[in-house]
């Protein structure tokens, strides 16, 4: 079955600043289920609370909704560029504008097989609706889901980013193919 199928009674749309704690919750959850599948990802304090305030405050925040209403997932859609990109500046598939995925958390207590594939699906529709025509994201080498979820959506492995002193996998996805 195909994922806008199964998640026909999902809405994506911009997080609420009324919503930060429930979206902070929910990476929360993922930040545990890092640390029980024994990744380093996110085991330094980063994400937090603040960093969604911060993405909500400047209009980055996303959320995923159920058929209940009730919030599921997250991730930050980012526009203004990633510094930490430009160190692998000659290996990327295009040198043109590009909209970032950061950020991409399921809830675990209301899980769907999917969802941040689906989320990924999302925010590359987002971003060619808003004029970018590609869409990157980066990921800890450790993060077997994630690494699933971006081979399925079709990224290509760029080289590695580092953030806060690890080494991460960065991907690229043209939007206009």
């Amino acid at each position: 079955m195909e994922l806008n199928q199964v998640f026909s009674n999902f809405t994506f749309r911009k997080a609420q600043a009324e919503e930060a704690e429930a979206i902070w919750g929910i990476i929360q959850e993922a930040i545990e289920k890092r640390k029980a599948e024994g990744s380093r990802q996110w085991q330094d304090g980063y994400p937090n609370l603040d960093v969604v305030k911060q993405d909500i405050a400047t209009g980055y925040g996303y959320v995923s909704i159920d058929e209940e209403e009730i919030l599921t997932g997250y991730l930050a859609l980012i526009y203004d560029g990633e510094p930490a990109y430009d160190a692998i500046q000659d290996q990327w598939l295009t040198n043109r504008p590009y909209a970032v995925a950061h950020r991409i958390a399921v809830s675990q207590d209301r899980y769907k097989k999917g969802q941040a594939t689906w989320m990924l699906e999302q925010a590359e529709r987002q971003s060619l609706q808003d004029g970018y025509l590609s869409l990157k994201v980066d990921t800890n080498f450790d993060n077997e889901g994630m690494l699933r979820v971006l081979e399925k959506r079709g990224y290509v492995y760029c080289g590695d980013v580092y953030f806060r002193g690890s080494a991460r996998k960065a991907f690229e996805k043209m939007l206009d193919q």
